[in-house]
């Protein structure tokens, strides 16, 4: 009976951390909220006043579309036109929320 129970509690701490992992955010993803969300806004659509002032385009806009994942890396690493440089990542962690950004839709 032991053996029976013991195995039934080591099955729902598995289950219970594949679900937990599941439904973590990716690292890029994490980043985006922390480094991109305040001006690109939570999908992509910047806000009205943030789009005019720094001239900040939705993802869906065809430029942003037709965009490179190298081109995008770049401009997180180097800045583009009003955008500074996202200072304090990584190489990994710009490509990383590099990649999340050309998922917005």
């Amino acid at each position: 009976m032991t053996k029976t129970m013991h195995s039934k509690v080591v099955l729902a701490v598995l289950l219970s951390l594949a679900c937990t992992m599941s439904f973590a955010q990716s690292s890029g993803e994490a980043t985006y909220k922390a480094k991109c969300q305040s001006c690109h806004g939570a999908t992509g659509t910047p806000s009205p006043g943030i789009a005019k002032l720094m001239g900040v385009k939705p993802v869906s806009d065809p430029a942003m579309k037709a965009l490179t994942l190298d081109q995008v890396e770049a401009a997180v690493k180097n800045g583009k036109g009003k955008m500074k440089p996202v200072a304090g990542l990584t190489d990994a962690q710009i490509k990383d929320v590099s990649a999340y950004f050309k998922t917005l839709k």
